[in-house]
């Protein structure tokens, strides 16, 4: 959830920069940071390579950061609702351990 978190709040800042003259697109690399957040790694924020530059230096796509934005949501919904899962299974045991 806290990839899923920064790459929400990168995305956003593209997204509020996007006509800031020389702002430079940041994000993760989601798939290969995710096994480092495992292993207890921070992740590394990072420019992403092949975006073209507009005549103000600005590197922002639009459209690469709506489609980031809807991806990071059904990301974000399917951690939850699979923490959610977790939770619900921990409280049954709790609760089926009372009864013992």
């Amino acid at each position: 959830m806290d990839l899923v978190a920064l790459r929400q709040r990168l995305v956003s800042a593209n997204i509020a920069n996007a006509e800031t003259p020389n702002y430079r697109t940041k994000d993760v690399d989601f798939a290969s940071q995710m096994q480092s957040v495992l292993e207890g790694d921070q992740p590394k924020i990072s420019e992403p390579a092949g975006l073209a530059a507009k005549s103000d230096g600005n590197n922002v796509s639009m459209e690469r950061e709506m489609r980031l934005l809807s991806e990071n949501a059904m990301r974000f919904q399917i951690a939850s609702t699979l923490l959610k899962t977790e939770v619900r299974q921990i409280k049954t045991a709790i609760q089926e351990g009372k009864g013992a």
